[in-house]
């Protein structure tokens, strides 16, 4: 419902991450969930309204799956921090109801699946944030972010203090009416679905093809057709009325058009407008609401010929042909510009493969000797490097490949991999860089790709056993494990090993808890999982696994829970670094010594984070970027040696990075 980087409630992109659901979420009982306010923006309040359609991140549908029919629910524009409402549940809190909601033709999936239809309760003028927020002020968990969740107590007292401000209905909001449903019935599009159908994705050819129809006939992509139970029962008696009428017919078909019309004429207004003005000078324009008293009068055996409607018609379909082909050409337009483009970017990579091709050689000793020397050329030690790959730079998902050198605050682009990627994990194994699974904040993957340092090419390698993201992974006698992480629903416990003999990924000993945002690291010959989230809270537990035991052991505890933490070796020692202890991002540290099965404090961090990028080099600590309480991308690396604590060292090269992985080859 936002542009990319920003959330429907408001914030960035960062609680995607099923760790950060209790900045997302209070987690109330189903029977405690007295109302949800969904977000918007000005760009998306009119989408909402008029497909009657709220929609979320994923990670929200751990509450908006409590929401029933007839919940109350509100809207909140970020845009002018006001509240808009009243409204109510229409349908049971679902994912993905209009898979392709709020996204531009319908070309990705959306980036808000937990979703609810909607109906107007009651229309009131928006409140605006000074005067709801102390009724919600147990909500605020920082100065501009809440959480979306109400009690009974604080829905009745929203909806108390929305009604003493109610309007007269809007023609471009629905209402929950006889009135509006008899006058501005539209008519049925198709057959009411068969029990279950509504559980089946619409595929994208289907939605694109719903969108069209919707443009033209001003229904709803997600509703094309109402659904009987939903209706006033005056409206369902005279149905069969309605449908073996000629002259019904025609009326609701002009009726429809107008409203449509009515619809795109106040697309640049504010949504809230009079109703009396709307009836009057824009129906009564069209003479259509004087046929409609003429018609509701006349005796229903009285013939009425369809000629009468003949030049209301015509004019009608004149300017939908009008306005048709204006959208056409416009969307010609559009395709051509979008042809044009991607023309220079084929363009571009034929240039840049020519490049590649002009500087190897099959002599892979020649081939090496050229990456050092492109090294050289920007007077970059090989051995003083870390690999960044992916994450997040606050606006958009990156799918970049980075060479940095922390030590000179350089950095050098390497080619990118074949889609953004976020959340993911990345480890060593036979030369090359192998990055598995994470998403790009609508969706979560279970691809794996490889990066071989001396040709400089990615490899799309076998997938994981089930999409997932916030994952750990570490490599152990020559086999890469893969551990942990969720879907943004459910964590998941499961550890996969994947063996470049066999090509594929192989299930192996599963964790003796479900862990996702962990932190892993292999230390002498035995894999370490460490923090991490279970679906109910953040954890400060460890397991290891040592091959020789081939079994998971539960080891003594971290002081503090950690999610969203990172996990490097130092010197034979684990250090757990900030991370999310289920309130805040934290700066603490602490060190696992394996020799007296201990953790112990360390010096922390002069900035709490999460999220962050760390790795070891030339025996210092490097932990690049996160997120810092409020959700802000940190732009800073702090440096750690032993005995001589943190430090913040200048850096400009990386600029803001977070939901990143590095590794050192």
């Amino acid at each position: 419902m936002m542009v990319l980087g920003r959330k429907a409630d408001g914030s960035s992109p960062f609680t995607a991450s099923l760790s950060n659901s209790s900045i997302s979420a209070r987690n109330l009982r189903k029977g405690h969930l007295g109302g949800v306010i969904f977000g918007c923006k000005n760009s998306t309040i009119k989408e909402c309204l008029f497909k009657q359609l709220f929609g979320l991140p994923a990670q929200h549908f751990l509450y908006v799956k409590n929401v029933d029919p007839g919940l109350p629910l509100f809207l909140f524009n970020y845009s002018d921090r006001k509240l808009h409402g009243i409204f109510e549940a229409a349908s049971p809190g679902q994912m993905n109801i209009n898979p392709y909601g709020w996204t531009t033709d319908g070309a990705e999936r959306t980036l808000y699946p937990a979703q609810v239809q909607i109906r107007v309760r009651l229309q009131c003028q928006p409140l605006p944030e000074e005067q709801f927020r102390p009724i919600i002020a147990d909500n605020y968990y920082s100065q501009s972010h809440f959480w979306f969740e109400l009690d009974h107590a604080q829905a009745s007292k929203l909806i108390s203090l929305l009604s003493s401000r109610a309007v007269a209905p809007s023609a471009s909001v629905p209402q929950n009416s006889a009135a509006w449903r008899t006058l501005f019935r539209p008519l049925p599009l198709c057959n009411k679905k068969e029990e279950g159908e509504d559980s089946k994705p619409p595929s994208k050819i289907d939605s694109a093809h719903s969108d069209q129809l919707d443009r033209k006939l001003g229904s709803s992509d997600v509703a094309p057709c109402l659904d009987e139970s939903n209706l006033p029962l005056e409206a369902s008696s005279d149905k069969q009325v309605v449908e073996n009428d000629e002259k019904g017919l025609i009326l609701l078909k002009l009726q429809e058009l107008v409203l449509n019309r009515e619809y795109k004429d106040s697309s640049s207004s504010s949504y809230v407008e009079d109703s009396a003005v709307v009836n009057d000078s824009h129906l009564d324009d069209k003479g259509l609401v004087k046929e409609q008293m003429v018609l509701e009068d006349r005796n229903e055996d009285s013939p009425v010929s369809s000629s009468d409607f003949h030049p209301v018609i015509a004019q009608l379909i004149r300017e939908e042909l009008k306005g048709f082909k204006a959208e056409y050409i416009q969307r010609m337009s559009y395709m051509e510009q979008r042809l044009a483009d991607a023309e220079k970017e084929i363009q571009q990579l034929k240039e840049h493969c020519m490049m590649l091709e002009s500087i190897c050689s099959p002599s892979m000793s020649l081939v090496d000797q050229t990456v050092n020397e492109s090294f050289d050329e920007m007077n970059m030690d090989p051995d003083d490097l870390i690999f960044l790959v992916g994450g997040c730079d606050g606006e958009s998902w990156l799918s970049t490949l980075d060479s940095y050198s922390p030590s000179q605050d350089m950095k050098k682009s390497l080619s990118p991999m074949t889609m953004p990627r976020s959340y993911a994990s990345v480890a060593v194994l036979n030369g090359e860089l192998y990055i598995f699974g994470g998403g790009n904040g609508s969706e979560w993957y279970d691809t794996v790709e490889a990066y071989n340092l001396v040709s400089n090419e990615w490899t799309l390698r076998a997938p994981l056993n089930k999409e997932k993201g916030s994952l750990a992974g570490a490599t152990l006698n020559g086999k890469i494990f893969a551990l942990g992480g969720g879907n943004g629903i459910e964590c998941f416990s499961d550890v996969d090993m994947f063996d470049l003999d066999v090509g594929r990924w192989i299930p192996t000993r599963s964790m003796l808890q479900k862990r996702f945002a962990l932190g892993a690291a292999e230390l002498n010959g035995v894999l370490y999982a460490v923090g991490g989230y279970d679906g109910k809270d953040y954890l400060n537990s460890v397991e290891r696994l040592d091959p020789r035991e081939h079994s998971w052991t539960r080891i003594g505890g971290m002081k503090t829970k950690r999610g969203s933490h990172t996990v490097v070796v130092l010197n034979e020692k684990l250090y757990a670094m900030g991370g999310f202890d289920g309130n805040t991002m934290v700066p603490s540290v602490e060190i696992y010594d394996p020799r007296v099965d201990s953790w112990m404090d360390g010096d922390s961090m002069n900035q709490s984070r999460g999220y962050s990028a760390a790795a070891v080099v030339n025996k210092s600590i490097y932990v690049i970027g996160g997120v810092e309480d409020g959700e802000n991308v940190v732009g800073t690396v702090e440096l750690y040696e032993e005995g001589e604590g943190w430090r913040v060292i200048k850096q400009t090269a990386i600029g803001k990075r977070c939901f990143a992985s590095a590794i050192v080859p």
